[in-house]
């Protein structure tokens, strides 16, 4: 039976459709429920449409659990999919290496010290941009520039809602060109399309965007006398960020270029104190163990996918 199914082409079965509108169903839904759109956790959401799709079977045939089984794993254990997982979870030791050796920190006070006063907010929105294209997590860069952009609205007499909008206004804009940012790279990866030519695609729509909110930065008025100086900073620590946006945009492997990313920012942190080898292991892993639910999820994905397939639902366009 499993081999039949594999050599015949399903019938179209608007039914192999369901379980991703399950999914979308549960998540609206909770989130209208409870007013909170992220109140659903996803990769749960993920595993009932998962069980839901294991229930259902292609059009005029009867499947057993076994073969359904079967099917699933190997959508999730497509190599394009432990790819993926691989991906994301050296992602997540870059990010978190970085972190521990002091990067971010370092890219913030060297570029408040080249900022003009005058440029402050235009300049904390370049800030933003710039790390949260390095890390390629616009969330991590919120977290992180959000008490600094709470902070110099303070001191300059400015709503806080403000500042706070220019972070996450930088943190997006990004991530949405980061290189190693974890939706960049599904999006590339699923799509075989180069990480270089989505960049440069996605510069057309972003840069006029980004012209636009840095010109209407300029016309706010801010009182600079109460800003405090920026700390001291290590150029060395940045030089991860420098590294794998080059390699990056010279067209190199992903896996390539968190490989070099991750590398460089250990033998920076090994070299300044920041870490023993030891602790620079338990970081590597910490940064993996960050990115652990986005591995499940995708995997859950693959095998969603793969039912879904296996019951129709992607024929009914043909």
């Amino acid at each position: 039976m499993n081999n039949h199914s594999e050599n015949t082409t399903p019938t179209p079965n608007a039914w192999g459709l369901t379980p991703i509108l399950l999914f979308v169903v549960l998540v609206v839904a909770t989130g209208l429920v409870t007013n909170d759109i992220t109140a659903m956790p996803i990769l749960v959401a993920f595993f009932i449409s998962a069980g839901f799709a294991l229930c259902l079977n292609p059009k005029d045939q009867k499947l057993s659990f076994a073969d359904k089984i079967q099917r699933f794993c190997e959508g999730g254990g497509n190599k394009n999919i432990i790819l993926l997982v691989l991906i994301f979870l050296l992602a997540g030791a870059f990010y978190a290496v970085t972190i521990d050796i002091g990067a971010r920190d370092a890219t913030v006070n060297m570029a408040l010290q080249f900022v003009p006063s005058a440029l402050i907010l235009p300049g904390l929105f370049l800030i933003c941009c710039f790390i949260s294209f390095a890390m390629g997590t616009s969330m991590g860069t919120i977290t992180a520039l959000s008490p600094i952009g709470a902070g110099l609205a303070e001191s300059l007499g400015l709503p806080v809602e403000l500042a706070l909008g220019i972070v996450v206004g930088g943190a997006m804009f990004g991530d949405n060109l980061s290189f190693v940012s974890d939706t960049t790279i599904a999006a590339t990866r699923t799509q075989g399309v180069q990480l270089k030519d989505k960049f440069k695609a996605n510069l057309i729509v972003a840069i006029p965007a980004c012209i636009v909110t840095m010109a209407m930065l300029l016309f706010i008025d801010v009182d600079t006398s109460g800003l405090v100086e920026a700390g001291d900073y290590d150029v060395w620590r940045i030089l991860p960020y420098f590294l794998i946006i080059a390699f990056a945009l010279g067209g190199f492997n992903v896996i390539t270029v968190l490989a070099v990313g991750i590398a460089s920012a250990c033998i920076v942190g090994l070299v300044q104190g920041s870490f023993t080898a030891l602790s620079m292991m338990q970081s590597i892993q910490k940064g993996m163990g960050w990115m652990q639910d986005l591995a499940m999820i995708a995997i859950t994905i693959g095998g969603i996918v793969a039912l879904m397939h296996q019951n129709g639902g992607s024929y009914l366009a043909d």
